[in-house]
Formats: C-alpha cells, sequence, structure tokens
C-alpha cells in the first residue's frame, strides 16, 4: 500500500468478530485516542470513524476483511476513510514481537494498529470492489466455512463409529 506514515494522522486497528470488535486508534505520537469494545453494528464504526476523524486523516485496517471485518470496511469506505489490510501471518508475526502473550481483542486490535503506524510496507490495499461481487464473495466465503465444517463432523462421526463397527467400515469404504 502506497501509504507512507505522513499521510495519516491517526491508525484504527480493527479485531472483528462474530458479536463484537474490538478499535485501537493510535495518533501519529504513539498515544492511544480509543480503545473500545464494539457491538457488530454498522452505526458504532461510523461514529467511532467520525470521532477519530476530528484527529485527521485517518486509516483502518483489519486483517478479516471478507467475513466479520466486512460490514467494517465498508462503513469506512463509506465514511470516506482508506482501509488497509494486513495479513494474517504478518499479523500473528508482529505480535510476537510485542510483548505481552495473552491473545485478546484488544491487544489484537493494537498489534493490528502498531504495525500500520510503525510497518507501512506491510500494509495491503484492498481493491474496491462492486456490492453485488462483495456480496458474493462473502458469501462463497460462509460456503467454504459449511462445507469445512460438515465434513469435520463426518470424518468425526466416522472415526468414532468405525472401530465400534468394523463392518460400517466396509460399508462406507
Amino acid at each position: 500500500m502506497d501509504a507512507t506514515e505522513a499521510e495519516f494522522a491517526v491508525w484504527v486497528g480493527l479485531d472483528g468478530g462474530k458479536g463484537k470488535h474490538h478499535a485501537v486508534a493510535l495518533a501519529r505520537q504513539g498515544n492511544v485516542p480509543l480503545s473500545r469494545e464494539l457491538p457488530n453494528d454498522k452505526d458504532v464504526p461510523r461514529d467511532i470513524l467520525r470521532e477519530v476523524m476530528e484527529h485527521g486523516s485517518v486509516l483502518v485496517v483489519v486483517y478479516q476483511s471478507a467475513t466479520v471485518g466486512a460490514l467494517s470496511v465498508a462503513v469506512a469506505r463509506a465514511s470516506g476513510v482508506q482501509v488497509g489490510y494486513l495479513p494474517g501471518l504478518t499479523m500473528r508475526r508482529m505480535a510476537d514481537t510485542l510483548p505481552g502473550a495473552a491473545k485478546t481483542d484488544a491487544r489484537d486490535a493494537l498489534v493490528i494498529a502498531t504495525t500500520a503506524r510503525t510497518s507501512p510496507l506491510s500494509i495491503r490495499a484492498l481493491a474496491l470492489v462492486d456490492d453485488e461481487r462483495a456480496d458474493l464473495t462473502m458469501r462463497c466465503g460462509f460456503d467454504r466455512d459449511l462445507v469445512q465444517q460438515s465434513t469435520a463432523a463426518v470424518n468425526r462421526i466416522r472415526g468414532l463409529l468405525t472401530p465400534l463397527h468394523p463392518a460400517l467400515e466396509r460399508v462406507l469404504g
């Protein structure tokens, strides 16, 4: 992403979850003007963005852009805020370099914001896509998750039943 430190006054790291998110905003000096748990609701990120935009230009960075982070990405874009993506492996490696070992939403959001502020070359641009494509991408992601969960459940059941009933293994193949 062509984002130098001088372009932004605030970096917002967003750790998304199904029911709630956690946002941490870092100012250029490294202070934390915001660290807050957010419900998964479109109005809350909008309010948070308004609050941090008072400090200057903002970059919102997520590491889950297609699933639980999709709403926040859409809200940020609709608010005219630039959005970046931190790959999960990079995020985990950066987390290992910071003090503390507990994996919490607040710490993950801080890792994302800190990485965006101090290592801008690790942030990837999220290409704009039309609404239909974004919707299909999100739905396909959920479909893949369901298929994986279904396959795992079938394999667990098969693994539990076949040692007890060897004839079942011959039937199932």
